[in-house]
């Protein structure tokens, strides 16, 4: 785009000027056409606007850059651990890299909090299909929509790829063993 944005109400104004400009809608502002002449950075700008402005957000999870003056592409995600699941109570911090192309490839996220989950191995790598397949991710899929599929898995986990996956197996054949350590870990590194 060729500007240095400062702070939020810098790029809200830049935008604001190309959208007088332009006169139109496109992909990175409204999500619902595509316009390939949108850049990964205003696309973001867009989502974290939205995200700032939100005022019926989702309640387990937000997300944000990490230095919003030097670096778009970076930024860190929280997820409150849901209800009725051995992650209750927990606050689970993740590491959100978005592509150059985004949002036409996934962004990839990491839990940086340890989690006992079939579908997170040791490093924090996600094992979701919107973020592990490029046929499943589609560019109307925005940050908050992939944390709240995050979100989800953490309560409904899929075990059927996953036979060599010993978490996977526990999930599937000793639920309560499964739930008891899940909680510990829970406690352990999500609770202060």
């Amino acid at each position: 785009m060729g500007f240095k944005v400062h702070s939020l109400e810098a790029a809200d104004n830049k935008i604001k000027t190309k959208e007088k400009k332009k006169k139109k809608f496109s992909f990175c502002f409204s999500f619902s056409s595509f316009d390939f002449g949108c850049s990964a950075s205003q696309r973001i700008k867009n989502e974290y606007r939205h995200i700032l402005r939100d005022r019926d957000p989702p309640t387990h999870c937000s997300g944000g850059p990490v230095n919003y003056s030097d670096d778009l592409f970076r930024w860190n995600g929280v997820i409150m651990g849901p209800s009725n699941c051995p992650f209750e109570g927990g606050i689970f911090f993740l590491s959100i890299v978005l592509p150059k192309d985004y949002p036409f490839k996934p962004p990839v996220i990491r839990f940086i909090t340890k989690v006992f989950h079939p579908n997170i191995d040791k490093s924090g790598k996600i094992q979701l299909d919107i973020l592990r397949k490029k046929r499943m991710w589609t560019p109307a899929l925005t940050i908050i929509k992939t944390l709240l599929s995050i979100c989800s898995i953490l309560t409904d986990p899929d075990t059927r790829d996953h036979d060599s996956n010993p978490i996977s197996a526990m999930y599937r054949t000793n639920r309560e063993q499964y739930d008891k350590i899940a909680r510990e870990w829970t406690t352990m590194y999500a609770m202060e």
